[in-house]
């Protein structure tokens, strides 16, 4: 077991209040030439939803849900919104802590999953004197905890549907796309986020008596051009509903707690495209505060401390110029 004295939560961010949201976004795209118009798209998904992400209310709900498990004070840091890293290591550093334990909201590898969280706590370590060391916790897409917390959530998801749809509803697994450039370096071997994702989907598909499954992607940006991770999570359902297809299952896999990728991409776009296909589709939870998801992160915590990965993993994708 890790010789910890704190866990840290270390999550995405999201706003909370409507004129949070471009300066949020801003954080975001920070140096990557994101067009002001794409900005203002992506402010209107969440002033649909009133300015507020549902991210941060998720991580308190799963602090709030960690403190009887754990016998260590709970911390909790943003990458992109308050309360953000450096003031938590701040904090930390004052209370007196050593070594904490961090458990970063993505279960798999890859630059945006991973490796970006990693240059986080760093750069959050490097602005306090007299920070603490901060180990992150490992990858943990193929823990049992994670995957009982998604197959439940998926099965409750099934029972949803009609009773005559359940047996022949398709399983669909969602995940973030990335750009393929990006994906082919995702891990010390390549192609690790992926793979971790087909992995962690066969998984629960087989916990649900299903040998067969779909992993689709969503919430792509970036230039048309280049090309990324598919098909489509709507693209998808149009292919579904051609094949004759009447329902499915959307699993958000790629995902522990309601983004607004999952409520906006999945609940509004591709809700819409169903019901315009005239299928009937649920979508399954997020891992949020299932019980074994929450028993997971201690499990984690208790786990021998995980060996660092190489300074060359899951490297930053290139940037174009201009």
């Amino acid at each position: 077991m890790g010789n910890y004295d704190a866990l840290v939560v270390v999550s995405f961010g999201g706003p909370e209040r409507p004129e949070d949201v471009m300066p949020f976004l801003e954080n975001v795209v920070r140096g990557r030439g994101v067009p002001r118009e794409r900005l203002l798209e992506v402010e209107a998904h969440y002033q649909r939803f009133g300015g507020v992400s549902p991210i941060n209310g998720q991580c308190r709900d799963l602090i709030e849900a960690l403190r009887p498990e754990l016998d260590l004070p709970i911390y909790w840091g943003n990458r992109n919104w308050d309360p953000f890293l450096a003031d938590t290591v701040r904090r930390m550093a004052a209370d007196g802590v050593r070594r904490a334990a961090a458990f970063v909201t993505s279960a798999y590898a890859g630059y945006s999953s991973c490796r970006q969280y990693r240059d986080d706590i760093d750069r959050a370590r490097d602005a306090v004197e007299g920070a603490p060391e901060i180990v992150k916790l490992r990858h943990f897409f193929d823990h049992p905890g994670f995957l009982a917390a998604n197959a439940d959530h998926a099965r409750e998801a099934l029972d949803r549907l009609p009773a005559e749809d359940r047996r022949d509803a398709r399983l669909v697994f969602t995940a973030h796309s990335i750009p393929l450039s990006m994906a082919a370096t995702a891990g010390p071997s390549g192609g690790a986020y992926e793979a971790q994702l087909r992995q962690a989907s066969s998984r629960v598909a087989a916990a649900l008596g299903r040998d067969s499954f779909d992993l689709v992607w969503q919430s792509r940006s970036g230039p048309p051009q280049v090309p990324w991770l598919a098909p489509d999570v709507c693209d998808h359902l149009d292919h579904l509903n051609k094949e004759g297809v009447e329902a499915a299952v959307l699993v958000p896999i790629g995902f522990v707690s309601d983004h607004m990728e999952v409520v906006y991409d999945l609940d509004v776009e591709a809700a819409e495209r169903a019901a315009e296909l005239g299928m009937r589709v649920t979508r399954a939870a997020t891992a949020g505060v299932h019980p074994r998801f929450v028993s997971m992160v201690r499990e984690l915590v208790e786990e021998p401390e995980p060996t660092a990965c190489p300074a060359t993993c899951c490297p930053a994708p290139a940037r174009r110029p201009g």
